[in-house]
């Protein structure tokens, strides 16, 4: 029952993406003009066809976000304080220090220097975006409140337009990437505050003009598969002008995913844990833990592409954030829910 619950595209997602990696490599390898000829299509450092699809990525994810929501927060107010303390507090500092120790030290002999700072600036970016659709996936697997879950994902959105530039250039800077503050702030309203206000807004005369069952059962099913179909034309994309590089170093993807796996346990295991400590009920304890683990990687890859381009490593890491997170936060879900019975309620 519980895998008939999730979409058929989230289901296997990263069989897809297994898929499409394999397709924009040989892309990339047999038919080379192709990347050539989509790398002139950019404005302003960015590619148009990957800036299509990251708007279609975004913009249903965007719909689901209830501002109204947020004023119920405090009505239990622990299980958010714990997310935030998490998301921004914890989270973007240990994946920088988990990712530079692996990437950087224990690495060190297989990555050269240089491309191992591009990987840490994008797993950087992972970890400064707490997860803003997938989470919905995870916490109704993991049987979760789904109210309390729209509530600590529609206050992360708003905090993000604030919180993750400067965090990203904090790190970033500490890990001697140099990043144009106007070029980041201009990813974060390109990707995030245009396609947010465009879903509150559409979200609003919908709703007034149709009716709330309307807007989800009808407007919003119109739009299931495409943040993923989107995504996974993206890494076609990506992939094609990555190709070479793969091919040539093919422990790169593995390198790059150890330290992304272990912080994702370990930042589930801090919230879950201190959830548990804190007499925070499971239903609320569960989402808690799950947006902290997981990452908004759409928005990671596509500041990643605005920032560094389509074929830095940057992006490398990011895809392979993409790659690991689904099989990784499926098995949360099970340790979540074997616990479950420990929480008070």
């Amino acid at each position: 029952m519980a895998e008939q619950r999730i979409g058929f595209f989230a289901r296997y997602l990263s069989l897809w993406v297994a898929v499409c990696i394999a397709l924009g490599v040989a892309i990339g390898v047999l038919f080379p003009v192709i990347p050539e000829i989509l790398g002139k299509l950019e404005y302003a450092k960015v590619s148009i066809p990957v800036a299509i699809l990251i708007w279609l990525m975004i913009y249903p994810m965007m719909l689901k976000v209830d501002f109204k929501s947020i004023a119920n927060a405090g009505k239990r107010p622990k299980g958010l304080l714990i997310t935030l303390v998490i998301n921004w507090l914890v989270k973007p500092f240990t994946m920088y220090l988990i990712a530079w120790f692996f990437l950087k030290v224990v690495f060190k002999a297989l990555i050269p220097d240089l491309l191992a700072t591009e990987y840490i600036a994008g797993a950087v970016l992972l970890g400064a975006a707490p997860c803003t659709a997938m989470v919905f996936v995870w916490s109704y697997l993991s049987e979760g409140d789904a109210g309390y879950t729209v509530v600590q994902v529609a206050v992360n959105d708003l905090i993000i337009l604030f919180a993750f530039a400067p965090i990203v250039a904090l790190l970033l800077g500490v890990s001697d990437v140099q990043v144009p503050m106007d070029t980041l702030f201009l990813s974060v309203v390109l990707f995030v505050v245009v396609p947010l206000g465009a879903g509150v807004v559409s979200r609003s005369l919908l709703l007034k003009n149709h009716g709330k069952d309307w807007f989800d059962n009808v407007f919003c099913k119109k739009f299931d598969g495409i943040t993923e179909a989107g995504l996974l034309l993206t890494l076609v994309i990506i992939f094609s002008f990555q190709g070479r590089i793969i091919l040539d170093n093919p422990l790169v993807i593995l390198l790059i995913a150890i330290p992304l796996i272990l912080q994702t346990y370990f930042v589930f295991a801090l919230g879950f844990g201190w959830s548990k400590l804190w007499k925070v009920p499971y239903e609320v304890a569960a989402p808690s833990a799950m947006i902290g683990a997981s990452n908004f990687f759409e928005l990671a890859v596509a500041v990643s592409i605005s920032l560094f381009g389509l074929t830095s490593g940057a992006t490398l890491a990011t895809v392979v954030g993409v790659l690991v997170e689904v099989p990784v936060m499926l098995s949360l879900v099970k340790i979540a829910r074997y616990y479950r019975n420990s929480f008070s309620r």
